[in-house]
């Protein structure tokens, strides 16, 4: 597995030959995440995302894609409880429908649902749901996460129209935040895009109605109010472990998991 793929290690296609016999036990825990500082997040999670999460642009201005940030060190969540648990009331869609995920064929048409099977909560003792039945055939419970992961993919797609836009308008440059903590300390974090808020403001009248018709001019204002959730960051910073006398740089790397064609998916 590469990198773009986050905190997927083996990810490989759900088939009843082999997955017949296999379960997942649910669980409020979303440990997988610990040493990720950023996740992709679609555009249709910017109003449920923005009052939590500062919002960015990662990738390349040809692979433009949003992101949370989720913490200010590399390899760091600061969104995650020690027992394992969420810390904000929105879950992004992302970390949500793990251990599934799609890959894409060459093509890049044709999709296959694909598990993590490093995933400690899977087992072959019964315990949680099952993914087949006796017959098997998948269970309701696969179903739906295939129907999820349908929904990720088109909402993707919209997201990459959304970017594309952005793009096009050239309304996006580099950032960097920072972040005081303790002592002196500082912390700062760069590899990321914002929106330049004048440039929007000098945007032609077609072009401004545009996207207010597309509803993407909502969308910039909502990552533009985001990123006043980094001072929020600077404060869970201050009482994570170790960050007293902090001096560092991470760097934010929101790729896309296993939909960057792989052969393990």
């Amino acid at each position: 597995m590469t990198t773009q793929q986050l905190f997927y290690e083996s990810a490989v296609p759900v088939s009843a030959q082999r997955h017949g016999k296999w379960s997942l036990e649910p669980a409020n825990d979303f440990g997988f995440t610990r040493r990720v500082n950023s996740v992709p997040l679609m555009a249709v999670e910017f109003p449920s995302a923005a009052a939590e999460y500062a919002i960015v642009f990662g990738g390349t201005k040809e692979a433009v894609i949003p992101a949370v940030i989720l913490g200010m060190r590399s390899n760091e969540n600061l969104y995650l409880a020690a027992d394992g648990g969420w810390q904000t009331k929105y879950v992004p869609a992302f970390v949500r429908r793990y251990p599934f995920v799609f890959s894409s064929a060459a093509d890049g048409k044709t999709f296959t649902l694909c598990i993590d099977e490093s995933y400690p909560r899977l087992n072959q003792e019964g315990r949680g749901e099952r993914l087949f039945n006796d017959e098997q055939k998948p269970t309701p419970f696969v179903e739906r996460a295939l129907k999820f992961l349908e929904q990720y993919q088109i909402e993707f797609r919209r997201t990459q129209a959304f970017c594309k836009q952005l793009v096009e308008l050239e309304l996006l440059e580099p950032m960097r935040a920072q972040a005081n903590v303790g002592s002196g300390g500082k912390l700062s974090l760069v590899g990321f895009m914002a929106v330049n808020r004048d440039k929007v403001k000098a945007l032609p009248p077609e072009k401004l109605a545009e996207l207010a018709k597309s509803d993407a001019l909502e969308l910039l204002y909502l990552h533009l109010a985001s990123m006043r959730n980094f001072a929020a960051m600077a404060e869970r910073v201050g009482v994570a472990a170790g960050a007293a006398s902090a001096d560092a740089s991470a760097e934010v790397n929101p790729k896309q998991a296993p939909e960057a064609k792989t052969a393990a998916a």
